[in-house]
């Protein structure tokens, strides 16, 4: 019998929200090495307060996140870096600066983080965006590259300093259904080519259907984690009608 991979993240017992307004309560879950794992909710059922909270942004009002074991919240200087060079995200908007072409935004934290030559950081760089499929591209602005380039060189990004875990806010937001398809095979090839472990929050179902080994469905209501698993086997046997309704995609 195969062991399933140990968990690369650990919530524990996490409560977040803003000043005395709670979105999460309790919250409990882990991120296996290597999955594509997505968190899922309706608007306002707090994915995105969570993921800031899962990559240090904000600090939660009670628990935990470990990476590797570590307390992002509780890590500072030296610590709290060698935990944030683990990870790399990708923003909703992609966040690339309009005055620095794709591959000078690839280098970003590699000048940042790195002591490396300019020769070396290039190269690194175009290696980046050669992984998806951006090289030929390289010179060019954000504002000349369509939506689906701009979330690709914003991954490239994200890759730049040979992460473990990456976190993706809604990757394909504001993308046609042509270009969404090629994202998601992008990530499936990302996470089984290199082994990198996803972390998405989305409210594009076939997306999830397509990536997601595992995923969490967040309750407003509850404040709480209303279903985890597979996301094929939670829309046809959540044990929640409106979790099934809501991965079915069918009116309450």
């Amino acid at each position: 019998m195969n062991e399933l991979p140990a968990s690369l993240i650990k919530v524990r017992d996490l409560t977040i929200g803003y000043g005395e307004r709670v979105v999460l309560e309790n919250v409990n879950f882990e991120v296996r090495r290597g999955e594509v794992f997505a968190i899922l909710g309706a608007s306002g059922s707090g994915k995105s307060t969570l993921l800031k909270h899962m990559i240090g942004l904000l600090p939660p009002i009670r628990g935990e996140v470990l990476i590797s074991g570590a307390n992002i919240a509780d890590a500072e200087g030296a610590d709290k870096t060698r935990i944030l060079r683990k990870f790399g995200v990708l923003y909703q908007g992609g966040a690339l600066f309009g005055s620095l072409t794709a591959v000078e935004n690839v280098r970003l934290p590699l000048d940042e983080f790195t002591e490396l030559s300019d020769v070396a950081k290039d190269l690194i760089a175009l290696s980046k965006l050669r992984l998806v499929g951006l090289e030929s591209a390289a010179t060019r602005l954000p504002a000349d590259l369509s939506g689906g380039m701009q979330k690709r060189a914003a991954i490239a990004r994200a890759l730049a300093l040979d992460p473990c875990i990456l976190f993706l806010d809604e990757p394909s937001a504001g993308l046609d259904p042509i270009t969404s398809a090629g994202l998601d095979a992008l990530i499936r090839g990302l996470a089984g080519g290199l082994g990198i472990t996803f972390v998405v929050v989305t409210h594009e179902l076939p997306s999830i259907f397509a990536i997601a080994d595992r995923t969490i469905v967040l309750d407003p209501t509850t404040r709480s984690i209303a279903a985890e698993g597979a996301p094929a086997y939670l829309r046809e046997h959540a044990p929640q009608q409106w979790v099934r309704q809501f991965l079915n995609r069918e009116a309450a």
